[in-house]
């Protein structure tokens, strides 16, 4: 047997889900390439960690890992490690100085040369196979890569480049591909879902692209995230509202309200613009999700007051709140970071307790009802599902007592009788 053949890969993936289809993709070549790849570090004889430099926290959540790895890797218990992703693309440099015990260093768009460095031949006829890392009924389908947003606050850009179209016929074929594995829900992710097309074919073709999944068989849920709110495409709602098996289900970032710091964010639209898509987006009957940021520079006491009328106006269905991280290399790294980390954690708070109680209003509205459930695991005696206004990890879950079993990857129909604010129960 070869060394190659012996050797163990365990891939520890950091951040959002678009560095988990990386590391799938990643794991894909490395498995055909007779490489084993284990579930738990102590099997393990090579680690790959696909950092995530995002943010501060999540920075810090990464270079924490690969230390703790290297020290693995000191002690015997690991023959090498490789980073790769977001992180090692910003400072590549300075992590092969400050942490030398690294075997490779890789960059976010470097799956190749990773497979390559471990002795594996990369196989781009095998650009779309994935090692599903998610249950096996839902995958994430990445249909773009990089951003060409100008958003002040945002290192994307340095890390994942300008923004590229994949193909249609490609995009087409992974999606198939999935589907014939038991693949029931799609989540169409990209850093700009809505400016697909854009490069490719000179116009934005989202709103043809979901119908395309949505039909292929096998396929039950679509679900649309990282849609950008300035020059939404505004055949989209349509296709949204209109297709039996796209959810109803819209994920916009607006990250603020207050036009002074939608203006310094170079966010590219108005707040008057933003409420117009959201009462648009509302009258097609579409579940809204948002991510705010609280704490940029220069947001006033006023502006934090106009973020919280908003929130309270639009009453999102879910919403997520980060603080500020001051990112070098970003338009608004110069402005400084004088909100205190204190205020940005009690303005985050404020946020999420408005949210709170819209959710707990909205779930409690649910209760006699009975909707469609996605069932994702059973835990504690019970069964642990979505609806189509609901993508995994991030949003509300409906937990199911059922007089018999129940196969995670199947549809019930479940009647609600109570509910907290981010959970729903209910029985068949």
């Amino acid at each position: 047997m070869s060394d190659r053949t012996k050797q163990k890969v365990h891939v520890i993936t950091m951040g959002c889900v678009k560095n988990t289809v990386d590391s799938e993709k990643l794991m894909a070549q490395l498995r055909l390439s007779n490489f084993e790849i284990v579930p738990s570090i102590e099997g393990a004889d090579v680690a790959v960690i696909n950092t995530c430099g995002f943010i501060d926290a999540a920075k810090e959540e990464s270079i924490d890992m690969i230390i703790e790895q290297v020290k693995r890797k000191g002690s015997g218990s690991l023959r090498k490690v490789y980073a790769m992703g977001c992180l090692t693309e910003r400072y590549r440099q300075e992590l092969t100085v400050e942490i030398p015990e690294l075997d490779g260093i890789f960059g976010s768009n470097q799956i190749p040369d990773v497979v390559r460095s471990l002795g594996a031949e990369y196989r781009s006829e095998l650009l779309g196979e994935r090692m599903l890392s998610t249950p096996s009924h839902f995958a994430y389908l990445k249909i773009s890569e990089g951003c060409d947003n100008p958003c002040s606050f945002c290192a994307i850009p340095l890390m994942r480049g300008r923004h590229v179209s994949r193909p249609v016929e490609e995009i087409i074929s992974e999606a198939e591909s999935l589907a014939a594995k038991g693949v029931k829900e799609l989540i169409i992710i990209g850093q700009d879902t809505t400016a697909y097309g854009l490069d490719r074919y000179g116009k934005r073709r989202i709103a043809t692209l979901l119908p395309m999944v949505a039909d292929i068989p096998g396929i039950a849920w679509v679900r649309l995230m990282y849609a950008y709110p300035a020059q939404f495409p505004p055949d989209l709602l349509e296709v949204i509202a209109g297709h039996p098996r796209v959810c109803r289900y819209l994920d916009l970032p607006v990250q603020h309200a207050a036009d002074n710091v939608l203006r310094s964010m170079r966010r590219g639209i108005t707040r008057k613009s933003l409420l117009d898509l959201i009462c648009r987006i509302r009258d097609a009957g579409i579940a809204l999700r948002t991510t705010l940021i609280v704490g940029y520079p220069g947001e006033s006491a006023e502006d934090f007051g106009l973020l919280e009328s908003f929130v309270r106006e639009t009453g999102f269905a879910r919403l997520g709140v980060f603080t500020y991280s001051m990112e070098e290399g970003t338009t608004a790294y110069p402005l400084g970071d004088p909100v205190p980390p204190e205020e940005k954690e009690r303005r985050k708070g404020v946020i999420m307790e408005i949210q709170k109680g819209i959710s707990v209003e909205r779930n409690e509205a649910l209760v006699g009802s009975r909707l469609r459930v996605l069932i994702d695991r059973a835990e504690d005696g019970l069964y642990v599902g979505r609806t189509e206004q609901d993508a995994p990890e991030i949003d509300n879950e409906v937990f199911v007592s059922a007089p018999g079993p129940l196969t995670p990857g199947t549809f019930s129909d479940v009647e609600i009788h109570d509910a907290t604010e981010y959970d729903l129960y209910g029985r068949v």
